[in-house]
C-alpha cells in the first residue's frame, strides 16, 4: 500500500447495498440492528413493524454494506399497506443482493412460497436465504429447516444465523459483501444510519407504544416530531414535541389509558430510548390525536409521511 492511502481505497474494497425481505415477523430488523452493531431500526413482537425502508451501514476494513430494512411484504388490506409493498418492490429493483429471511422455528407457510416465487421473478440480483432465529429452535429443527428453504428457489447462499446470539453473523456478512461491486465507501467512517434523528426518535415512540398496547390496538398509531432541539440556555437538554396519530376516539382512550397512566408509561420508555440515542437529557411531550382511517386516506397519509 502506498504511503497515505486509505485502506478504503484499495482495489479489493467493496461497497453497495443489501436488502432484506420476509413475511413480517421473521427478524429483518432485529438482524440488521445486530449487524450494524447499534439500534437503528424499532422492533416489535407485533407484525408489520417496520414502515419504511431503513438503511444501517457496516463498516468494514475492506468493504461498506449498506442493509436495506423493508417492512414485511403480506397481501395489503389497507392504502398504507399499498404503500408499503410498492415501497418494498422498489428496493428490490435497486440493491446489489437480496437476503431473504425465514425462521427457523416456523414452518414453511404460504406466505414463504409466496415470496420465494416473488424473489425467484427478481433477475440479475442474487438472493441468500437467511435462516434467523435459530437460538429458538433445536438443531434438527434448524436442519430441517435449512432443507426445506434449499427447496423453496435457487438460492446463491443459505446461511442460519442467530441475532441474539451473534451465531455466524461474521458469515453472513462475508456472504452479502462478496456479492457486492467493487467500489469506494458510500458514507463517511462511523455513519451509522442515513435516517434524520427526528425521523429515528418518531420511531422509538412508536415503538414504545407498541409495547404498552401490545394486542389492544391494530397497527393503525403513527408518531410525527414537530418540533426538537436544544433548549436555549440548557444544550445538555433536548426538548422533543411530538404528536401520535390514531384512527378512533377508542384508541386515544386506550393510549393514554386511566388518568393518563398508560401514557405516562410510553412517554417514559420512550424518553429513556431516546435519550440513549441522542446522548442528553430528554424533555418529551407527547400528544394523542385522532386522524380518523388515516391509513385509507391518501391526503393523510401525505402529511404523515408515507408518500406514492
Amino acid at each position: 500500500m502506498e504511503a497515505g492511502q486509505h485502506p478504503a481505497e484499495g482495489p479489493e474494497f467493496r461497497s453497495g447495498f443489501a436488502s432484506f425481505v420476509g413475511r413480517p415477523n421473521v427478524g429483518k430488523s432485529t438482524l440488521m440492528n445486530a449487524l450494524v452493531g447499534t439500534k437503528i431500526a424499532i422492533t416489535s413482537s407485533r407484525p408489520q413493524t417496520t414502515r419504511r425502508a431503513i438503511r444501517g451501514i457496516v463498516h468494514r476494513s475492506d468493504a461498506q454494506l449498506i442493509i436495506v430494512d423493508t417492512p414485511g411484504l403480506h397481501r395489503p388490506r389497507t392504502l398504507l399497506g399499498e404503500r408499503l409493498d410498492s415501497l418494498v418492490r422498489a428496493t428490490l429493483t435497486e440493491v446489489d443482493v437480496i437476503g431473504f429471511c425465514v425462521p427457523a422455528p416456523d414452518r414453511i407457510g404460504p406466505g414463504d412460497k409466496y415470496l420465494a416465487a416473488e424473489l425467484g421473478a427478481v433477475k440479475g440480483t442474487p438472493v441468500v436465504a437467511i435462516v434467523t432465529k435459530t437460538d429458538l429452535a433445536p438443531p434438527e429443527r434448524v436442519a430441517a429447516q435449512l432443507a426445506a428453504v434449499a427447496d423453496l428457489g435457487d438460492w446463491a447462499d443459505i446461511v442460519p444465523v442467530s441475532a441474539a446470539t451473534g451465531f455466524q453473523l461474521d458469515v453472513l456478512t462475508d456472504v452479502l459483501v462478496a456479492h457486492l461491486p467493487p467500489g469506494r465507501p458510500l458514507y463517511t467512517d462511523g455513519e451509522l444510519t442515513d435516517e434524520p434523528e427526528q425521523v429515528l426518535v418518531a420511531e422509538l415512540i412508536r415503538e414504545a407504544v407498541l409495547e404498552g398496547v401490545r394486542d389492544e390496538l391494530p397497527h393503525s398509531i403513527a408518531v410525527v416530531v414537530e418540533e426538537m432541539g436544544p433548549r436555549p440556555g440548557r444544550e445538555e437538554l433536548t426538548d422533543v414535541h411530538a404528536l401520535m396519530y390514531v384512527e378512533r376516539p377508542s384508541q386515544k382512550s386506550i393510549v393514554i389509558g386511566a388518568k393518563g397512566a398508560r401514557l405516562k408509561e410510553v412517554g417514559t420508555r420512550a424518553r429513556q430510548q431516546i435519550e440513549a440515542l441522542l446522548g442528553t437529557k430528554v424533555y418529551l411531550d407527547l400528544r394523542v390525536k385522532v386522524a380518523k382511517d388515516w391509513q385509507r386516506d391518501p391526503k393523510q397519509l401525505r402529511r404523515l409521511g408515507f408518500y406514492d
